[in-house]
């Protein structure tokens, strides 16, 4: 049994698009997550281009496609696609939104639903290897067409500004502009602490974006990295076994398969936790910029 999957891991080996797909996957675990222009030519308009942003475009629409399809009503009923959609739009709206929005819920819902359903379905499509397969159909190990567009800092700080300009901007507009900077900046405390206070609600007015940022860009980039590295150990075991003759280094590629796949199966409850986190969060921050009674 030992020695058949020895042979099947030369025969692979041997072809040089999975010995470079092998190598690429558990060589560098950084690569995964970090950008890469699209155009190796910086005279091409797409080495401007990166596959963060790209996954970034391909998610919205891909968004824009299904979302009105799952919108139509075909039936009285919903089932299918469309059941799954309005079971998780319903969900976000009743019990994530309304607690902290209230009667302003029908005002911010689409922002909400937009930003979630953003994230998520970026999470998702960096758990598929475009990348891999791309390369593998090429053999071109410079090409990246895929990726977490969520693992890039300045999408999910694009994010975040967003979310701190809606804030912000509904606070003024609905409380006026003095009403909502002493909200704001004084908390409603007495003016003498307002020495005190304006430097805390300054920082604490940053700080929510930069968490909102920082949280999603840990997590879904975190994530990437364990499993290259896992994936390098069973790399790792497959070469020591056909160089080395260490046969008892398949287990550990074994091993290392299977917590890959376990990984894999966490980062689809993490691409949904991620989305719904940050989610939530947008949405009790901006309760609290146009409530401030509470």
């Amino acid at each position: 049994m030992i020695e058949g999957a020895v042979a099947i891991a030369q025969t692979a080996l041997a072809a040089p698009a999975a010995l470079a797909g092998l190598i690429l996957a558990g060589g560098d675990p950084l690569s995964h997550v970090l950008p890469h222009a699209l155009s190796s030519d910086p005279n091409s308009f797409w080495h401007h281009v990166t596959n963060h942003m790209l996954m970034l475009v391909v998610s919205a629409v891909l968004l824009m496609v299904f979302v009105p399809l799952a919108a139509r009503k075909t039936a009285l009923v919903p089932t299918g696609f469309r059941n799954f959609v309005e079971a998780i739009l319903q969900y976000i709206r009743e019990e994530v939104a309304r607690p902290v929005l209230g009667k302003d819920t029908d005002t911010f819902i689409t922002f909400l639903w937009t930003i979630f359903a953003l994230i998520l379905t970026a999470n998702l499509l960096g758990m598929i290897p475009i990348t891999e397969m791309s390369q593998l159909a090429t053999q071109n190990w410079h090409l990246h067409l895929g990726g977490t567009a969520t693992g890039n800092i300045g999408i999910t700080a694009g994010f975040a500004i967003c979310a701190f300009l809606l804030f912000h901007l509904s606070g003024i507009r609905k409380l006026g502009a003095g009403h909502y900077a002493k909200h704001a900046l004084l908390g409603h405390g007495p003016l003498w602490l307002a020495p005190l206070f304006i430097p805390i609600e300054i920082i604490g007015a940053l700080v929510k974006p930069f968490a909102l940022a920082i949280r999603l860009f840990a997590n879904m980039t975190g994530g990437h990295i364990v499993l290259a590295v896992i994936l390098g150990f069973a790399v790792t075991g497959i070469q020591m076994a056909i160089t080395e003759g260490a046969y008892g280094m398949l287990g550990v590629t074994l091993v290392s398969v299977l917590g890959a796949v376990a990984i894999n199966l966490l980062e689809i409850f993490v691409a949904f936790l991620q989305a719904y986190i940050f989610t939530f969060l947008t949405a009790l921050f901006l309760g609290a910029a146009i409530h401030p009674e509470h």
